[in-house]
Formats: C-alpha cells, structure tokens, sequence
C-alpha cells in the first residue's frame, strides 16, 4: 500500500483516531481481514461476518505486528486504532481514497472484469501481459467480491501502472458497489449465464447485475463486450463509455478462426487490428479461446500489439489452481482438475472439451458434484448435465454427493446404460471407485462447486500429494 500518516488513514476512512501517539506515524503495510495473514506494520480490518467477528481476533493480529487496527468499537489493546461506524464501508472508503490518489500521482490504468464464467482465467492471462509492460497488481485467486476486491486494490503502490480488478456478484447492486470505489478506464463483460442464479432470481437478474459493470462508466471509459452474447450485447444501450467487441460474431474487433481443441491445448487464428496470428494455449478448453480474445482486446486497448499479447498467451500454463488444471500421475490416465467453480454453463464447457480432447480408444471419465446457489434451479440445470454427459458419450460418470444426484438420475433417464453412472455419497467412496474403474489411457474430469470439495478428491486422483 502506499504510505499514509496515520491522521490521513482516518480522514480516509471517516474515523476517530485512538491510542496513537503521534498522528503523523506512517503506515505503509498490507491491509487484511484474516488475522493469520497479517504481516509486520500491515492494517487489520476488523469485519463482522455472519458467523464470526474480526474483533475477536485483533489480538491475535496485533501479535503478528499489526501496525494499525480499523475496529468498530475501541478495543483494550495497545496499538493505534481507527475506530469507525461500520468497517466494510471503512475498507472500499480506504480503497477509493488509495487508488485516487495513485491515480492524481502518476499513469495508472485500471481493468475491471466481470461475467458469469472465465473472470479469473481472464483476469491471469492478463496479469501475465502487462506485467511485462510495467508493475501490475492483480488480485490472487477469486479475491472478487466487497471484501476481496478492496482488499486487492489496497496492493498497489505509487509505482503500480496497471491494476486488474475481478469483480464478481452473489446479488443485485454488489458490482456497482465495487465500481464506484474504483471507475474502471477499460471494464469487461464476458458472458451472462447462470452461476450464482439463485441470488438474482433468474437470468434476467443476472443479466441486470452483470450490467452494473459498465453502467455508470464515463465517457473517458471503454467497454469491452462479447459480441456473441445477446445479453451483452444489450449492455451497448446502457453505457456512455465507447465500446469495442470481442468473439466470433461479425461485429468482433478481436475474433478467432479455425479453433482446434485437443489435449495440448488449444490452437486458433487471433484477428485483430488488421492482423492475424496463430496462437497456441496452453490452457485445456475451447471456451478458453474466448477469454484469450478478452485479454487481447483489453491490451490493444491499453496501447499494446499483439507482439506483446501473443508470446505471454502462450506461455500461461494453466488457468489457475483447480481450473482445468491436468495432471499427470504417470500411471498412464490424465486427471482434469476443474473442481474450484461450477455452473451449469462452465460444467458443460468441461464436458464438451472432455468428449473433444479424447483420442481414439481413450475413454473419458466425468467425476461430478453439487453445482451450489442455483436456487430453484437446481434440480433442472443438475438433470440438464446429466442428459448432457450421455449425449456427448462421455464413457463413465461418477455422481458425488446427494444434492448432485439429479445428475445420476438424469443420465440414467437419457439413455440405455447399464452402470455407465454410478453415485456415491462421499469423496472416500468416489475416490475407490474411480481408482477400480481407471486403466491406462483414461481420461478424467473433476468437476463440482468449490462447496462440494471435489477439487481434493482430483488432486488424490491425480497423485498430488497434500
């Protein structure tokens, strides 16, 4: 973070300084919620969550070196403390104010990024470009929500040229609320589908939240939309910002042609400011070639060609830890590991680059869990990946939990198996059935929400050691 007196932490925030001695001590520290990752001179949020509060563990973080704590109620500990009537509004206050000044100081450019699939894969290939351009902070992991998203933004210093924001929704108003700490000068939406559906009511809802992105965007803004998707297509009408398009659609500044799938990776032809190049990811998934193009167009945006974009494209190796992630255990199968996120959209994307990527006499192996906050939706997206899976001929399916059976049930009801599906009720039991059914050349996918915890079993499957 970059370095304020403890007086202008507090003009910041609309606090009481307390228990400091000298108002004009400087802190330059990295702000957290969570009092194990607090490090020597860093800023402790003290947040009230549903089911904790933060003030139960100043203590602790004071231990660690805390050098200030942004409390709610003063506490009996001596360290200096900004005490404030409600700590989330103190923690986007403290980021609005930060990244506003970083801005009034010098040249940085800051990228938002929304949708309903593929803002993380996005967001790391585009930490990879411009990192090479200049000191870039992204947020690690899926650090996209109001307390992540601040929290990432408090990374940057006054040396910081790009900051990538991911800002992700579970309700209406959660993406406006994230823009207006940071007005994003380039914002992206990549799809509107249905993860998260159960907080928004149904794919209008998401649609309308998705569209918070770009809104309230200024003229100065650019918006960067996909041009093969209607709803966001719509989104057009809602901004002042200028707008320039990727995917394979006419309309698309940055396209892709002759995309091919297979279990190196993903080739296609990248078109763009009148050029072409061949391109080579090696991120497994066709649906990755969209989030590529996404990038692309966001760092021709930001002023750079593809001589820049292209090579670092290439060289991403995964999307990120437990997204479509392959391993090896040298037995002679591969594990596809995509068990951090799941919605009916991204599941069928798994799916499809599972039945493609299989060569001849390879047999494919879809190990499924829950799809989580589908609300009314569940039983009929979780039949709908059922169905899916026998329609795509994927060999053998392995249903994991019971708030996942309607996937077992379903591909039972769309074909004419006999044990080709089979459900189990825990990661134990998936993993001894799936260790009985595998032979050389099988390829496996692990795929669930991050709440059903398939992500470990993928891992034991794939021989990484815990």
């Amino acid at each position: 973070m970059i370095a304020l007196t403890l007086a202008e932490l507090a003009e910041a925030v609309d606090g009481r300084l307390v228990r400091a001695a000298d108002p004009a001590t400087v802190v330059d520290g990295v702000s957290e919620t969570d009092s194990r990752l607090v490090v020597p001179g860093g800023i402790f949020f003290a947040l009230r969550g549903e089911e904790t509060d933060g003030h139960l563990f100043a203590e602790q973080a004071v231990e660690k070196g805390a050098a200030l704590l942004i409390v709610e109620r003063e506490l009996d500990l001596d360290v200096p403390q900004i005490v404030v009537a409600d700590g989330y509004t103190a923690l986007a206050a403290l980021a609005r104010s930060v990244v506003q000044r970083v801005r009034d100081r010098g040249d940085l450019r800051v990228v938002g990024i929304t949708g309903s699939n593929g803002k993380t894969t996005t967001k790391n290939m585009l930490r990879a470009i411009l990192e090479r351009q200049g000191p870039t902070v992204a947020p690690p992991g899926s650090f996209n929500n109001h307390v992540g998203a601040p929290i990432s933004m408090l990374r940057i210093t006054d040396e910081t040229r790009y900051l990538v924001v991911e800002m992700g929704a579970s309700k209406p108003g959660a993406i406006a609320h994230l823009v207006s700490i940071v007005t994003p000068d380039v914002a992206v939406v990549l799809k509107v589908g249905l993860a998260h559906i159960g907080g928004f009511g149904g794919i209008e809802g998401t649609q309308k939240a998705k569209s918070e992105m770009v809104t309230d965007l200024p003229e100065t803004s650019v918006a960067v939309l996909n041009a093969d998707d209607p709803r966001v297509v719509a989104m057009e009408e809602l901004t002042r910002a200028r707008v320039t398009w990727f995917g394979q659609s006419a309309r698309a500044d940055v396209s892709a042609r002759d995309v091919d799938a297979t279990a190196a990776g993903t080739t296609f032809t990248l078109v763009a400011a009148g050029e072409e190049r061949p391109v080579r990811l090696r991120i497994l998934g066709e649906h990755h070639v969209m989030n590529a193009l996404a990038a692309t167009t966001v760092a021709l945006e930001l002023g750079l060609s593809l001589d820049d974009v292209v090579p670092v494209l290439e060289e991403v190796a995964r999307a990120e830890r437990w997204r479509m992630e392959v391993l090896d255990p040298g037995t002679g199968w591969i594990v596809i590991n995509d068990a951090y996120n799941a919605s009916p959209d991204s599941t069928a994307a798994a799916l499809k680059t599972l039945a493609q990527i299989a060569g001849p006499g390879q047999r494919t192996i879809a190990v499924l869990g829950e799809m989580a906050e589908l609300g009314e939706h569940a039983a009929e997206e979780h039949d709908r990946v059922g169905r899916l899976a026998v329609r795509l001929d994927i060999r053998q399916l392995v249903v994991v939990g019971e708030r996942a059976r309607g996937i077992h049930l379903a591909a039972g009801l769309e074909g004419s198996w006999d044990g080709e599906s089979v459900a189990v009720g825990s990661l134990d039991e998936a993993y001894d059935v799936v260790s009985a059914l595998l032979r050389p050349g099988d390829v496996v996918l692990v795929k669930s929400s991050k709440s059903a915890g398939l992500r470990f079993l993928g891992d034991r499957l794939g021989g990484v050691a815990e």
